[in-house]
């Protein structure tokens, strides 16, 4: 899947197409995005923390598709980073590239006000 503008917090148009321009579906993937997060969050650092690289890969391999599809751009674009630095074997960058998936989480839950 081709991301856009991958800097964009949330591609509105993307989101319209994957949810057929439904707006109550739109909400419903955005939060189940967000709880996804939430709970992908978590392992990630547990995974770089143990410099389990491969874990790191898988997991941001699966959370940057989730991101990808609904048009959540600057997380996919994070992920789609940290994927590339857990291949590489970089465990510093990938504290950052984490951070920055963080980051861009955050922002998605102020842009979108779900709580």
């Amino acid at each position: 899947m081709t991301i856009r503008d991958p800097c964009a917090t949330l591609d509105r148009d993307q989101l319209s197409e994957a949810t057929m321009g439904d707006e109550g579906l739109a909400q419903e993937v955005l939060t189940a995005l967000l709880d996804d997060a939430a709970l992908q969050l978590p392992l990630l650092a547990a995974a770089i923390a143990r410099h389990d690289l491969e874990l790191t890969r898988r997991l941001a391999h699966y959370s940057k598709g989730a991101c990808a599809s609904v048009g959540a751009n600057a997380s996919a674009t994070a992920l789609e980073r940290l994927e590339s630095l857990a291949a590489r074997g970089d465990v510093a960058s990938c504290l950052a590239s984490l951070r920055s998936f963080e980051e861009s989480i955050e922002n998605l839950r102020r842009e979108t006000a779900i709580a």
